[in-house]
């Protein structure tokens, strides 16, 4: 399959691999697309895995609505149920990274009979992620999410010059020249930046629905080079799983793991799958 629709809206996803492997579906976050598994995805096909890694809601052209409620997390984790449903699956592995790492921690908790094992790679549990913002310099690390909840200021300084600041940010992360201009090509698309802002500017919808325990196995992995996301609320989020969970850290990695140790997420993957 290479989309899926659900509410009117088309996703694009890439379904390759082994069609009779176990099914893993690889959740990419902000500002990326599915190509942030590129290097991942290969690897997992060689170990007999089938990976559906989607465009996420605001970055499949076709599934951008306008308004900020639809880009809440009871939005986005049923397009992923949608997705499986389409693929004849009842449930599957689930990777996530950043944003969707956040969709992958909402599945685990709330559709538990619908996902096989977790991994999320860089954000930690919403639950420890706010005890972080009070106890840690957490806070100070999330200070581009207050930015970007004001209309149109966030577009107009990420995109001015052919999205040069966006441009600057991913490059210090360690980013790839390639990979920051497909990213930077994808957010100058019309609408395309505003949509991906969707998600964060969704929030206040989101928090009214505390995601809760996750019931599921979970492989949790943090990368100490992170700008973005602390130790604190990392070493927290066992608190919020009843079910086996493990923590990896990848020392001297930046925030971009599935670009950055594409490898080590394989072989993390694959054994997470494999020892479920």
């Amino acid at each position: 399959m290479d989309s899926f629709r659900r509410d009117g809206l088309t996703f694009d996803v890439l379904d390759a691999g082994p069609s009779h492997g176990e099914p893993v579906v690889l959740l990419h976050g902000f500002p990326q697309d599915s190509a942030a598994w590129r290097r991942v995805a290969p690897a997992l096909h060689q170990h007999g895995l089938r990976t559906l890694a989607p465009d996420q809601r605001g970055y499949s052209p076709m599934a951008r609505p306008r308004g900020r409620s639809y880009y809440r997390l009871r939005e986005t984790t049923a397009d992923v149920l949608a997705l499986l449903d389409a693929a004849g699956l009842a449930k599957a592995h689930v990777v996530g990274h950043d944003w969707g790492g956040l969709v992958g921690w909402a599945l685990g908790a709330w559709h538990p009979d619908r996902v096989t094992t977790l991994t999320v790679l860089s954000v930690p549990h919403p639950a420890a992620m706010a005890k972080a913002m009070v106890s840690s310099d957490q806070a100070l690390r999330s200070f581009y999410i207050a930015l970007f909840q004001v209309p149109l200021v966030p577009e107009r300084l990420l995109l001015a010059g052919d999205g040069a600041a966006l441009r600057r940010l991913l490059r210090r992360g360690g980013l790839p020249e390639d990979v920051v201009d497909h990213y930077v090509a994808r957010m100058r698309e019309p609408g395309a930046l505003s949509a991906a802002l969707g998600w964060y500017r969704a929030l206040p919808w989101s928090g009214r629905d505390p995601v809760g325990r996750v019931r599921v196995p979970t492989l949790h992995v943090w990368s100490t080079d992170d700008a973005f996301l602390g130790r604190a609320g990392v070493e927290a989020a066992d608190q919020f799983v009843e079910a086996p969970y493990r923590l990896e850290v990848l020392e001297g990695v930046p925030h971009w793991i599935p670009e950055l140790a594409p490898e080590r997420v394989a072989d993390l993957v694959t054994a997470h799958v494999r020892a479920t």
